[in-house]
């Protein structure tokens, strides 16, 4: 496994792995890597000749308010974790080589990141494409792995790639969870055992919503009604919003139908989770 903190030396490793015409799988994080990263690092492995996992804390996808400054960094364990996974490539930029100074060119996907978190975090997808993009360009991967968990993400990511026309074939995988349903993100370790343990409302609102549905109810703002009286009982959580949309174009609709997003984030003392699931009814 090698380590490379420079772009231009990992453009120059990625254009001899083109040449070579053996393909390259990538898994863009910012650390703090768990179970959620294992499977995609895994499925990449299985896909790729050489997979290239890049560790960045970006931080222009963090407002002014935000937790930029104490997101957990482990990095000898993110390292380890890397190593016994087989991965050939670990990035390591800096933030001032990634915007060395003057920078001043970004990329915004427009409508979908004004939705949804994109309300309440003006700018934050902004800060995910502009640094995808870049990773992109830099590496010039086969596969792209995002995480459902994050799903406007990877909705606004996979829209980006498709009108920027980028080579590149994009892996959604399903959400990891622990045994009781909560989904793993690198922010439950702010949670506290109290908190931890109320965090898996936003799992149990999910999984009403989806008994909901199967027992024949389509109506969305009851549906969310329900789901909000089940969080609110919990004095731990705090809704930021609850929301039934169309998995494309992210526009919230009246009545589910197959293949919709019920997303929802929730702020649990002072930490704000997100979870999401995808309908299958029929």
């Amino acid at each position: 496994m090698k380590f490379i903190p420079d772009l231009k030396k990992l453009s120059l490793a990625a254009e001899k792995i083109n040449l070579l015409k053996r393909s390259i799988g990538l898994v863009p994080t910012m650390g703090a890597l768990h179970a959620g990263h294992f499977s995609l690092i895994s499925q990449a492995r299985k896909e790729n000749d050489i997979v290239v996992v890049s560790i960045f804390v970006n931080p222009i996808q963090f407002g002014p308010k935000g937790d930029y400054k104490r997101y957990p960094r482990c990095l000898n364990k993110d390292i380890e974790f890397c190593r016994k996974l087989g991965v050939d490539f670990v990035f390591l930029p800096d933030k001032d080589d990634m915007y060395p100074k003057g920078y001043s060119t970004f990329i915004n996907v427009e409508v979908l990141s004004g939705l949804l978190c994109g309300a309440i975090r003006p700018g934050h997808f902004r800060g995910v494409t502009t640094v995808v993009a870049k990773l992109l360009n830099i590496i010039q991967p086969d596969r792209l792995y995002l995480g459902q968990k994050d799903a406007q993400q990877a909705i606004i990511i996979s829209r980006m790639i498709k009108d920027l026309n980028f080579p590149v074939k994009v892996r959604v995988l399903s959400t990891v969870r622990q045994k009781d349903g909560l989904a793993l993100s690198s922010r439950n370790a702010y949670l506290s055992k109290k908190e931890r343990d109320s965090a898996v409302v936003l799992f149990k609102a999910l999984q009403l919503a989806e008994t909901l549905i199967s027992s024949g109810q389509r109506n969305s703002s009851r549906i969310i009604s329900r789901m909000q009286e089940l969080i609110k009982k919990n004095k731990q959580a705090r809704i930021d919003y609850i929301a039934i949309v169309d998995a494309e174009s992210l526009k919230k609709i009246d009545k589910v139908k197959p293949g919709c997003l019920i997303a929802l984030a929730v702020y649990i003392g002072k930490t704000r989770l997100i979870d999401n699931t995808i309908i299958g009814c029929s």
